[in-house]
């Protein structure tokens, strides 16, 4: 996740310290954290409910994010990365500039 989500922000002139919100896949806490510090991220600007719903799969990132947006984490023009990664060798990471519900 670190990296995909890395290459995301190089690619885009960003640094950790000017994300908003980073929305990792949801599936074990020691991984997040790792991922937020090797990416120089605030914890506090990493959506956590893992704690709340443990590793709903492929449902941890939408329900992330839709808590995000309804504790008022989210606002017009953020730069949020999305980071994933499933069974196997798959991963994935987007970074998207919120537009707004």
């Amino acid at each position: 996740m670190a990296e995909s989500s890395r290459l995301m922000l190089d690619r885009n002139g960003l640094t950790g310290e000017e994300l908003k919100l980073f929305v990792p896949h949801q599936a074990n806490q020691r991984i997040m954290d790792a991922a937020a510090k090797r990416l120089d991220i605030d914890p506090a600007k990493m959506m956590v409910n893992i704690d709340q719903y443990a590793n709903t799969t492929a449902a941890t990132i939408p329900t992330a994010l839709h808590q995000a947006l309804e504790s008022g984490r989210l606002a017009k023009g953020d730069p949020v990365v999305l980071s994933a990664f499933g069974a196997g060798f798959t991963w994935g990471a987007v970074l998207m500039k919120w537009v707004g519900p």
